[in-house]
């Protein structure tokens, strides 16, 4: 591995995932809801002939088999591949890098219906359990200053956005948020995550006290995780079948969306640099890897110079930049 490679045949694949459903809101909350109203004028998508910096975190499977997932890093020029946790015997998802690039969170299974929110230190391997039997928890994502994670606490019926304190004390459900996969705005002022609420899965964002709630997409078959560029003004999702997913490029209030990968790839799980220049992503040639797996690859912000970082005879995905 740790090679770039540009992208030379269409990925091919074949993923079938979904989501849980989220529990259905009051009247009250539908009669509140901002509508989704585009706005006459569109800013420009940034360009850059700039290189990738920073370093990526991802799950990578270490063997054959789909419950084999552990968290690795990778610089973001494909150098500097290592695995991050170590224990084979515990399955863990999403990962998070703290802004300041010296840690990574993610969460991991302990049993059924029961997954924690853990933090590793990048330099030392140090790891803290956050969460303490709270329940089937992922998609931790660290604020902007670094002081609280927003994440998803699924039960039999339903799906919450909650909000923790750093350390892991203080869990609170964000009022009016019932979805999954959140993810901070760049100034730490909103919360935006995939729900099912009005019945297809778009995305909305949230202020963390559960005010001012706006659905800010308008997309068929929006599957989850996304970002938002750290100027603000972008959002990158995913949309499409399970077998053909594209990565869609936004306006910030949903407007003006446009796919920006190379159609084919079954595309998905983007996240954007902290430069905001580029754009990571998993696309999948099959399900478990064979010959070529999903692996991560980056594409610029304009949708050129698509490359591929990782060449593992497994699974990589779920990717999140960071410093």
């Amino acid at each position: 591995m740790k090679r770039l490679a540009r992208l030379s045949i269409f990925l091919i694949a074949a993923l079938a995932c979904g989501f849980p459903s989220a529990s259905t809101p009051t009247p009250d909350l539908f009669a509140t809801l901002a509508p989704f109203t585009p706005p006459t004028t569109n800013p420009p998508i940034p360009s850059s002939e700039s290189e990738p910096t920073g370093k990526i975190a991802f799950v990578c499977q270490i063997f054959k088999v789909q419950a084999a997932n552990q968290i690795c890093l990778i610089n973001a020029d494909g150098s500097g591949f290592r695995r991050l946790t170590t224990d084979d015997n515990r399955q863990r998802y999403y990962p998070s890098i703290s802004p300041d690039g010296s840690s990574v969170v993610y969460a991991a299974f302990r049993e059924p219906n029961i997954y924690e929110i853990y933090e590793t230190i990048i330099s030392s391997g140090e790891v803290k359990q956050l969460t303490d039997r709270l329940g089937n928890l992922n998609g931790p994502e660290i604020s902007p200053d670094g002081s609280k994670i927003a994440f998803k606490l699924s039960t039999s019926d339903a799906n919450q956005i909650w909000i923790m304190n750093r350390d892991g004390t203080n869990p609170q459900p964000v009022p009016n948020a019932s979805g999954w996969d959140p993810t901070w705005s760049p100034d730490g002022v909103y919360i935006l995550f995939a729900s099912d609420m009005q019945g297809a899965i778009q995305l909305y964002r949230i202020k963390p006290d559960g005010s001012d709630l706006l659905r800010v997409s308008d997309l068929p078959a929006i599957r989850g995780r996304s970002d938002w560029s750290p100027d603000g003004l972008f959002i990158v999702t995913y949309s499409g079948q399970p077998w053909n997913r594209d990565v869609y490029i936004m306006n910030a209030d949903g407007s003006d969306s446009r796919i920006l990968t190379p159609s084919g790839g079954n595309s998905q799980g983007p996240s954007i640099s902290p430069d905001g220049q580029w754009v990571a992503f998993t696309a999948y040639y099959d399900l478990y890897g064979n010959d070529h797996g999903c692996e991560i690859y980056i594409i610029r912000i304009d949708g050129t110079d698509v490359r591929r970082l990782t060449d593992n005879d497994y699974c990589d995905y779920q990717p999140r930049w960071g410093p």
